[in-house]
């Protein structure tokens, strides 16, 4: 199971979570950033360092955000 970004992220980018991935598994997309459930190996450094709290594991994504577990999915799928 992989770490979900939500959607704090969209628009704000902050970045840092890209910075601390030991697998680089995390992209820029155009409104935020995405994490490869296929790559992420569930270390949590970038929930850690999120300065919005907007990445979490994907079975503790908040109902209102659900959304973005099929988004980032989607965005792997799509390239």
């Amino acid at each position: 199971m992989a770490f979900v970004i939500t959607s704090p992220c969209k628009d704000e980018k902050a970045g840092e979570c890209v910075e601390v991935c030991p697998v680089d598994c995390i992209e820029e997309g155009k409104d935020m950033f995405y994490i490869d459930p296929d790559i992420c190996i569930d270390c949590g450094a970038c929930e850690a360092v999120c300065p919005v709290e907007a990445i979490y594991m994907e079975d503790e994504v908040p109902e209102e955000e659900n959304e973005y577990i099929a988004l980032n999915r989607k965005f792997y799928e799509d390239r």
